[in-house]
């Protein structure tokens, strides 16, 4: 994959959002961790759900950021697959990451998203939804 094309955020239609999730409360993290979160750029419908119709129209502004304690920045896409899933291409050379049932889930504060890392299933809270 290329490196991003930057993209002004005026040029995107207003219901392009930033999402913060942050990794919740499971065996190792009893408090969740505030560190450990990615941010998503992608439409949302009226419900919160991420809308493939735009998502189709604007795949290249879908972006995601990785964020890790200690770590670089990883930055990427959120892809649509077969079958409707939805996961994270990566420019740098980790895994894709997979949004469980992402197709199905709400982001909006509050709400819980699972992301499959390496083969095993994390939690994350929805802690922001912004218009850009």
């Amino acid at each position: 994959m290329s490196s991003p094309t930057p993209i002004l955020n005026t040029s995107l239609p207003s219901s392009f959002r930033q999402i913060r999730i942050e990794l919740a409360r499971e065996q190792g993290h009893p408090e969740g961790a505030h560190d450990i979160a990615y941010v998503l750029v992608a439409p949302l419908n009226d419900d919160g759900r991420i809308d493939a119709e735009a998502w189709r129209q604007r795949r290249e502004a879908c972006r995601v950021a990785r964020l890790r304690p200690g770590a670089d920045t990883v930055h990427g896409h959120l892809v649509h697959r077969r079958g409707g899933a939805w996961a994270f291409e990566y420019e740098a050379n980790i895994p894709d990451e997979g949004g469980y049932h992402f197709n199905e889930e709400r982001f909006v504060p509050g709400e819980y998203v699972s992301v499959n890392e390496e083969g095993r299933m994390h939690p994350f809270r929805v802690v922001s939804v912004a218009r850009l």
